[in-house]
């Protein structure tokens, strides 16, 4: 009988081998058991191409806004009902308007308003989108009040604003990795494609001392009063770490599968993925539901809409465009 030094870890063998098929447009679920934590994992591909080439971004704000929708996938992904996930941005930079709609469980769009004169070389997304706010909106149908989170702007990126999101408003100990770039490829007839990738990781433990966090200062603290601390667990401050080591290019590389990605971070402690969750872009605009807007503008409003006899609405998400007739839009 052999004795086992307590310094030698014992790990199970795994179910199976991570797959190296790339699976592109789907948020893989993780966990980690042995550090506690939990997490998503965002691949987008051509769900994102079709979204950000609808209106010809510059690279600049089509990058900013494929951020957000990465986030917005890894957020709205955990809705546990047929609800609508939202994150807006209303802010003074060159990008004063952004706005992101989730429908569970799978559809997508999306949409930026820019200022062309203001847009220059070398902004990254803290200079795009400048100061103002962030809200992420949970909306459960007509039947159920509306959860909203609000996060202050300051020019810092969409991974500052998540993290003060969770710090704020959940507390949850939370990292989050967003990656958005430009793909070429020579067998492709020379066209540039989208693509992006993010993960968020969770620290969940059971204990839930073990989750205790620093007390928000309050702001009203005289001057002097030391700051609230709590010892990280050393399972999250291993977690942070590892994500910590996740490159853009890994999150973006079209070979590396999810799978294979997240063996290459938690092998050591072993990670399981459960069933991937798929996404698609699609805009929820219709011709019958742009009518059924109309009605509801005073007979004036619909009067002035009318140009050479028709009026003609177009889309912000899908640049759609649909036309009516002075009758069929209800003016007289």
């Amino acid at each position: 009988m052999v004795s086992q030094s307590p310094d030698i870890k014992i790990t199970e063998t795994p179910t199976r081998a991570p797959s190296a098929v790339p699976v592109d447009d789907a948020v893989l679920p993780f966990e980690v058991d042995a550090l506690d934590l939990r997490g998503r994992l965002t691949r987008l591909g051509p769900a994102l191409d079709d979204i950000l080439h609808k209106h010809d971004y510059p690279t600049a704000v089509g990058k900013l806004l494929g951020e957000a929708i990465v986030l917005t996938t890894l957020l709205g992904s955990s809705l546990k009902f047929d609800g609508r996930f939202i994150l807006q941005t209303r802010t003074d930079g060159p990008v004063s308007f952004l706005i992101v709609d989730f429908k569970a469980p799978d559809r997508l769009r999306a949409y930026a308003r820019y200022d062309a004169t203001r847009l220059q070389d070398g902004l990254d997304s803290g200079a795009l989108l400048g100061k103002g706010h962030l809200a992420m909106t949970i909306d459960q149908g007509p039947d159920m009040s509306r959860y909203q989170g609000l996060v202050a702007l300051h020019g810092g990126s969409l991974e500052d604003a998540a993290h003060e999101y969770f710090l704020r408003s959940e507390q949850i100990p939370t990292r989050v990795r967003l990656a958005v770039g430009e793909e070429w490829r020579g067998g492709d007839g020379g066209k540039v494609r989208w693509r992006a990738g993010g993960m968020l990781l969770q620290f969940l433990p059971k204990a839930p001392e073990r989750a205790r966090q620093a007390d928000l200062h309050p702001g009203d603290a005289p001057e002097g009063t030391a700051a609230h601390e709590v010892p990280e667990d050393d399972a999250w401050v291993e977690g942070q770490s590892l994500i910590g080591t996740v490159e853009d290019v890994e999150l973006l590389d079209p070979d590396l599968s999810g799978e294979r990605l997240l063996y290459r971070l938690f092998h050591e402690r072993g990670v399981r993925v459960f069933t991937p969750l798929p996404l698609r872009a699609q805009c929820s605009c219709s011709r019958e539901a742009v009518s059924s807007m109309l009605k509801s503008f005073t007979a004036k409003d619909r009067a002035d809409m009318v140009k050479d006899g028709k009026v003609v609405v177009t889309c912000e998400f899908c640049s759609s465009v649909y036309e009516f007739t002075s009758e069929e839009a209800g003016v007289e």
